[in-house]
């Protein structure tokens, strides 16, 4: 067996000019001067496996760091939500038992109500996922205070292939790794 090395790439189809349409949208909203009343705030989530320990650690000492046992146990699943303010250089991820357009609907809305309480709209990078739409704050809300959600967003949307263009997908990278 030889031992191959593989590096992964993102590759976007030749001549998509929904690609490029796309692209570019992203690229010029990135490029717009900071507004704290217009806020471009990037969000992504990912998928996460929780695990059990199944033996006891070994505590880290003067001459040894931190020993745990590899052997681990299934202990179900979650979804990371990233959310980011480059240009304000804030950040916020918080966790969820699934990944539903309720639960998308919900985590954007406590933003709107919270921290961007007082912006009038805000810009929303996210990917083409089908859990992030307008109609969620339908699925999730009385259709007047979905509506009232809706109207406070512009949603940018990252290419197919292209959600590396989301500051927030390399943010849960970072935090990831």
């Amino acid at each position: 067996m030889t031992n191959q090395k593989i590096e992964y790439w993102v590759i976007p189809p030749e001549a998509d000019a929904e690609f490029v349409a796309n692209m570019e949208n992203v690229l010029e909203t990135y490029e717009k001067p900071y507004d704290s009343s217009r806020p471009v705030i990037c969000m992504d989530e990912q998928p996460v496996q929780l695990v059990k320990e199944t033996r006891s650690e070994i505590p880290a000492t003067k001459n040894h760091p931190r020993r745990v046992d590899y052997e681990y146990e299934r202990n179900g699943t979650a979804s990371i939500f990233m959310f980011c303010e480059p240009l304000a250089g804030w950040r916020q991820a918080t966790a969820r038992e699934q990944r539903t357009k309720f639960d998308w609907a919900q985590e954007v809305a406590t933003l709107l109500d919270g921290k961007y309480t007082g912006c009038d709209r805000v810009t929303l990078v996210c990917d083409n996922l089908n859990t992030h739409t307008a109609g969620a704050f339908y699925e999730a809300f009385p259709p007047e205070r979905a509506r009232q959600y809706v109207r406070r967003i512009d949603f940018c949307f990252t290419p197919k292939h292209g959600s590396w263009l989301n500051i927030a997908e390399n943010e849960l990278s970072s935090m990831t790794r």
